[in-house]
């Protein structure tokens, strides 16, 4: 499941830090206090003020704080995950830089790619393509590096749009648990009248407590997507300096024609071709 054991580490930084948050949140749904006021110097009765939990508040919002709720979950862990995945500490670390520098001032390419063959970071998989194709040329081995940072770039971006989405629809949701909440406190007047004012405060709350609970994810949803997108950004570029300047000076005309990597080739020369035709060709 996991290709490496920094990933593995990486994974369980993860989960601990998105389960400490959510236990922090469930701790602040507890009540926050019951407390009996003073009397009076007059010796007036004993005033009783109390709070409502967040979880009060929670049940008061209705049906659609459920997947209010699911979606607050899913941003905390995109953020957390994408923190910890874009930075160029974790897409191209240290250690493996120098170690494909040093195998590079040998001469030894093939040991470089054995080096990130196994490797789980987006700077092992750029490398690892590039050095499949130094025997074809600088042009494509330029192109198939372009074509992997590309790729890397794409699959991070689309876990940040996921916020964006988070952003777009849960005010939705809210708006939706406003319609409802609307709809509920129409009903209310009419089956009590105006006389009954508890139930109708209690419809118009879970109408505001939806629409409020709605904002207060899009809001920072919407900002950390920028922000994570322009981290990726500059993330990639330099992911591309890196790759580029162990590529600047490759002596392509020594590796022509050869095979660093463990690809397969599958092309063949066509069946209908005579051995005899293809045996200058190759020899050419």
């Amino acid at each position: 499941m996991y290709r490496s054991l920094s990933e593995l580490k990486y994974a369980i930084g993860r989960w601990m830090l998105c389960t400490t948050l959510l236990v922090g949140t469930l701790q602040m749904a507890a009540p926050v206090f019951a407390e009996e006021a003073a009397a009076s110097a007059e010796g007036g009765p004993k005033k009783i003020i109390t709070t409502e939990s967040w979880w009060d508040t929670i049940v008061e919002g209705g049906w659609v704080m459920w997947p209010i709720g699911a979606f607050s979950i899913a941003t905390i862990w995109l953020i957390v995950d994408l923190w910890m995945r874009i930075s160029i500490k974790r897409l191209a670390p240290d250690a493996q830089v120098n170690g494909v520098k040093d195998l590079f001032r040998m001469g030894d390419y093939v040991g470089a790619y054995q080096f990130v063959k196994d490797g789980s970071t987006a700077f092992a998989d750029v490398m690892r393509v590039s050095l499949s194709f130094v025997g074809e040329g600088q042009a494509a081995t330029e192109e198939a590096m372009i074509g992997e940072i590309q790729k890397t770039n794409s699959q991070l971006q689309t876990r940040i749009n996921y916020l964006s989405v988070i952003g777009v629809c849960t005010p939705m949701v809210g708006l939706l648990g406003t319609v409802s909440g609307m709809k509920g406190a129409f009903r209310a007047l009419k089956e009590s009248g105006s006389g009954d004012a508890g139930a109708l405060s209690g419809k118009i709350g879970e109408v505001l407590i939806a629409t409020a609970s709605g904002l207060a994810i899009a809001i920072p949803a919407f900002m950390f997507f920028y922000f994570l997108r322009n981290k990726l950004q500059g993330a990639i570029h330099q992911l591309q300096e890196v790759v580029l300047s162990l590529f600047r000076k490759m002596p392509y005309e020594h590796l022509k024609d050869c095979h660093v990597g463990e690809e397969e080739f599958y092309a063949a020369t066509p069946n209908w071709v005579s051995a005899e035709e293809a045996a200058p060709a190759s020899a050419s």
